[in-house]
């Protein structure tokens, strides 16, 4: 499947079906669809978008979002979504990093002045009805998207992912969850970041299905959306996840809806996984992926076995082991490093051969992540390599203490992060968020903790705050805890 021919496909099957929605597009049918990507080819491509350029976007959540990347694919471009929350200077950086021609914005104030072209978002569909550019016949090998990571180890880096890797990653997903053309997406997820584009908006599409934009996720308002738009599937963060159980009990929404609901980005504690799905009578499936695996490798099957506190198997067409430093492919049950490989992975990162190379040594993708396989071939993620700690020479390994926490059932959100030890090096502390009516305190939890967890594990000191920080794509912001993270004095 190449994307660019996907909008013309749509409508020659079926013109008058659903495509997309949001607040300010209730219907876009397949001919909607396909006419709005035409015109807004016509428009990139006078603003000078050639084959093998770069179109960026800085938008909010809107169908708009999603007509100017499929507009890029038609002309042979690439596309690098902006997170909109980021600074003119962090702009410019993405910007000029990714070699954008022009820049699709309705922040037009954070536009460089001698920066990309700015094309406002309100004329991106003033082209030619339907187009009149005929779509590139671009490679497998071509680029199609440019996400930028986090950069929580410096400045963030721009992930090649070409369209043979969309193209394996959306067959991946379909053979995994069985999404067909009846499934209807509710996409809740930011669209600069993969997963939002790639399980929210390509899959269903490709699918024949549809999916329905919310602009901002709100626990209090999410249920309606979810009442009125009818969605079969929707992909969730652990947070998102959190919120949605921790809603005053009389607020019992129709979820009949809903065949499965998807949980990734972060590991997400058993307890809550039951939590939501007795509450909601929904079937949670958690997955794991990042963005240099053009989003999942691994999901606990939709139908048969589910392990909570498992990330799942691996999913069709990509390998995935468990590796130790010595490049050894480890059996189930030994720890070591989740690598990846198969037609998903990465091309690279762009114009940083040296972190490529280091990426992607010995045929795998290292992702980073410290996790071992089960006796069934479920992977259990332990935690980030980086985020270990080491105590007194013993390492910890935060996600252990962060688990054992969540079984406290006044606590709401948990982190563990190391902060630096005159004696020690370094020591685990505790940072918690308590759900609304909760009593419980710090030295309660550490009690807790101690009766669980072995006496070097246990941390040193346990911060009890309104609600633990988190980056834009929902995960918690360990680095920014780490900056502001009280010292241990002797």
């Amino acid at each position: 499947m190449h994307f660019a021919l996907l909008p013309e496909e749509r409508r020659r099957t079926a013109p008058d079906a659903p495509a997309l929605a949001d607040d300010g597009h209730p219907a876009v049918s397949n001919d909607d669809f396909a006419t709005m990507v035409g015109a807004a080819a016509d428009r990139l491509r006078d603003a000078g978008v050639r084959a093998g350029g770069v179109v960026a976007v800085k938008l909010t959540n809107r169908v708009e979002l999603v007509v100017a990347m499929f507009a890029a694919w038609r002309l042979g471009a690439a596309l690098t979504p902006v997170n909109p929350a980021l600074t003119a200077a962090e702009t410019a950086y993405q910007l000029t990093d990714s070699g954008a021609a022009v820049l699709v914005t309705d922040h037009l104030d954070d536009a460089p002045a001698d920066g990309p072209v700015v094309v406002p978002v309100d004329q991106l569909t003033t082209g030619t009805p339907g187009g009149s550019t005929e779509a590139v016949a671009a490679e497998d090998e071509d680029i199609a998207l440019i996400i930028y990571t986090s950069g929580t180890t410096g400045r963030p880096k721009g992930v090649l992912l070409t369209h043979a890797n969309l193209d394996a990653m959306t067959e991946s997903s379909l053979l995994a969850t069985g999404i067909g053309a009846d499934d209807h997406c509710l996409l809740i997820l930011p669209l600069f970041h993969v997963n939002g584009i790639v399980v929210s908006v390509l899959t269903p599409l490709r699918a024949g299905g549809r999916t329905t934009i919310v602009g901002k996720f709100s626990a209090r308002s999410f249920f309606t959306s979810v009442e009125r738009a009818r969605p079969t599937y929707f992909s969730g963060v652990p947070a998102i996840f959190a919120m949605l159980a921790n809603l005053p009990d009389d607020q019992m929404p129709d979820t009949s809806s809903l065949r499965f609901v998807v949980c990734g980005a972060a590991p997400m504690p058993a307890p809550l996984i039951s939590a939501v799905e007795k509450r909601y009578g929904v079937t949670l499936v958690e997955g794991y992926g990042l963005s240099e695996a053009t989003c999942g490798s691994t999901l606990n099957p939709v139908r048969g076995t589910r392990k909570p506190g498992t990330v799942g198997l691996p999913m069709p067409g990509q390998r995935v082991a468990v590796m130790a430093e010595d490049g050894t492919l480890l059996p189930p049950g030994e720890t070591g490093e989740v690598v990846v490989s198969g037609p998903t992975v990465m091309k690279g990162y762009l114009n940083r051969p040296e972190a490529t190379d280091e990426a992607l040594r010995g045929g795998w993708l290292h992702t980073g992540d410290v996790g071992r396989f089960d006796e069934d071939g479920y992977l259990v993620l332990v935690d980030r390599i980086k985020d270990m700690i080491i105590r007194g020479g013993e390492n910890i390994y935060p996600k252990e203490i962060e688990t054992v926490l969540h079984e406290h059932p006044e606590v709401f959100e948990a982190a563990v992060i190391g902060v630096p030890d005159p004696v020690l090096g370094e020591v685990p502390v505790a940072v918690v968020s308590l759900r609304g009516a909760a009593t419980t305190t710090a030295e309660e939890l550490t009690d807790f903790l101690r009766e669980r967890l072995a006496a070097y594990k246990v941390p040193s000191r346990v911060d009890l705050v309104a609600e633990v920080p988190k980056n834009q794509v929902g995960k918690i912001d360990k680095p920014a805890l780490r900056a502001r993270a009280a010292p241990i004095t002797a």
